[in-house]
């Protein structure tokens, strides 16, 4: 499988459009999060780190207090693929219950 170009990950992008897109050097999309405290970003991350062990697709994940900063692309193929953006909705899903 090849990344997505361009034009696909724009129109993937449309869907989830809270999370950046980055597109210098690997391609990237990344979502920055803020919680009330550091156990309610951990009780997030744990229902993302379920998530992708369930999908078997597993973001980047950064944790600093009461802030979490999630990256996905598909390491197999240094890019971005439709899956990325499926991921992004489902962890939007969870930051719901959060919000």
């Amino acid at each position: 499988m090849d990344p997505l170009d361009t034009k696909d990950e724009d129109s993937f992008h449309a869907d989830v459009p809270v999370w950046g897109i980055h597109r210098e050097g690997k391609h990237y999309i990344e979502r920055n999060l803020k919680f009330k405290d550091f156990s309610q970003a951990m009780r997030f991350v744990n229902g993302v780190a379920t998530l992708a062990e369930d999908e078997g697709h597993h973001p980047e994940i950064g944790i600093t207090w009461n802030k979490v900063t999630l990256i996905l692309h598909t390491h197999a193929i240094g890019g971005l693929s439709r899956n990325d953006f499926i991921m992004a909705a489902k962890i939007d899903g969870i930051y719901v219950k959060f919000g």
